[in-house]
């Protein structure tokens, strides 16, 4: 792609990439080296995404970085979850919190839902998984919050 187009598509979708990379991830720096990287690969690709399909794509891209990323390193050394939380508003802390602690299937549909705004079949297309998937894992893990959030309550 040109200079000029990963630019404008960095512009509006940095932030977007930055939320689904650290969704996976965990980890602010590795979620900032994610945003860099996704962005790179289209600047130095023959990658590119058609238009009104630009968010898509890159979670998509962003989604198969991040399960390369975890893949090759086995999760080495992570930031503590405490780090992340103090930049989040004090009332959703808690939230957040048991977001991250969810298994990561789970934690990717409720990210791609929530914070990203996916309906379920954009979400079963980033994470090739049918839509009934996407809608059994996002009610498993509302149980799971349910149940964390319950009793810390």
């Amino acid at each position: 792609m040109e200079r000029e187009a990963v630019l404008e598509l960095f512009d509006r979708y940095a932030d977007t990439v930055y939320r689904v990379a650290l969704g996976y991830l965990r980890s602010p720096q590795e979620a900032e080296d994610a945003v860099q990287t996704v962005f790179l690969k289209l600047l130095e690709g023959e990658l590119t995404a058609y238009p009104g399909k630009e968010r898509a794509f890159l979670a998509r891209l962003t989604a198969n970085h991040c399960k390369n990323v975890l893949r090759a390193a086995k999760r080495r050394e992570t930031v503590p979850l405490e780090e992340v939380t103090a930049l989040v508003q004090p009332e959703d802390r808690d939230l957040l919190r048991a977001v991250m602690e969810l298994p990561e299937k789970y934690r990717a549909a409720v990210t791609l839902h929530y914070f990203e705004g996916y309906d379920l079949r954009e979400i079963g297309e980033l994470l090739g998984v049918s839509p009934s998937a996407v809608s059994m894992r996002l009610h498993r893990a509302r149980d799971i919050l349910k149940k964390q959030l319950g009793r810390d309550r």
